[in-house]
């Protein structure tokens, strides 16, 4: 007798993917301290997530997956989890520290059985890898529902391109730490995230390495043709100004003049 395929189902959820920084690297040094550790991180991990009304989905080497119902309690939990395992991490100052990354996305996903596929839980997984090791990395449509609902901070991150994803997925990183001022979100000028701003400060740098060319031009064309007479200064006042004009918002003027270094 043939065994009848799984059904096969789509929902909107909440996807919860996370994973140990640095796991190999770990394993490498303590195989068995590590593997040990894990277990009980990971049981810690699983216990919270059954708490704030998620379902674990799977787990493999150092990776989980779970789903909630609720974005809000996918971040709740996923701070909470971050907290704990920081704190434990302080306890052990002997070993090194297992430090989780962790990526939130709400989205459409296939079920099958006790799995789960599809879009949904790809961007999670992505939103995972850029978190920092004890980060938490969220995506925009998870960003919308809690920023109004959680006592926490935001930082805008910018859009990222997500691999078989047609559009880029706004993501942001959740202020895990209890210290962190307790702002809804920490607002970025639209078009002047801190990736935005660096590039348009790279390029407002050419071009004034461009101006300090055209003025050294200007010198030695001027102390060929008239050298009792300094004209070319005049030229290049006008210049300067232009290029002040263009100084890019959201960068810090004092860019301009780093601090010295101590000796």
């Amino acid at each position: 007798m043939t065994e009848q395929p799984s059904e096969i189902r789509r929902k909107l959820t909440t996807v919860f993917c996370a994973d140990v920084q640095g796991y190999s690297a770990l394993v490498e040094r303590d195989e068995v301290g590590t593997v040990t550790r894990l277990k009980q991180y990971r049981d810690i991990m699983v216990d919270l997530i059954d708490r704030h009304h998620g379902r674990l989905i799977n787990t493999w080497g150092d990776g989980l997956v779970a789903e909630f119902g609720s974005p809000v309690e996918a971040v709740f939990c996923a701070v909470e989890i971050q907290r704990r395992f920081a704190a434990r991490n302080t306890e052990e100052p002997l070993v090194p520290p297992m430090q989780f990354r962790i990526g939130i996305n709400l989205g459409d996903i296939i079920i099958e059985g006790t799995d789960i596929y599809g879009e949904g839980v790809n961007i999670a997984a992505r939103l995972e890898s850029l978190a920092e090791a004890g980060g938490i990395c969220i995506s925009g449509s998870v960003f919308e529902l809690v920023r109004k609902k959680l006592d926490i901070g935001f930082d805008y991150m910018g859009e990222r391109e997500i691999k078989n994803i047609a559009d880029p997925v706004p993501a942001y990183r959740v202020q895990i730490s209890s210290d962190a001022p307790r702002t809804a979100y920490i607002a970025v000028p639209a078009g002047s995230s801190a990736d935005e701003a660096e590039a348009a400060f790279a390029k407002w740098r050419g071009q004034a390495w461009k101006l300090a060319v055209v003025a050294a031009f200007l010198l030695m064309i001027n102390l060929l043709t008239s050298p009792g007479h300094l004209w070319f200064y005049w030229p290049m006042l006008g210049f300067c100004f232009l290029l002040l004009l263009r100084w890019p918002s959201g960068v810090d003027p004092r860019r301009l003049w780093p601090p010295r270094r101590q000796p």
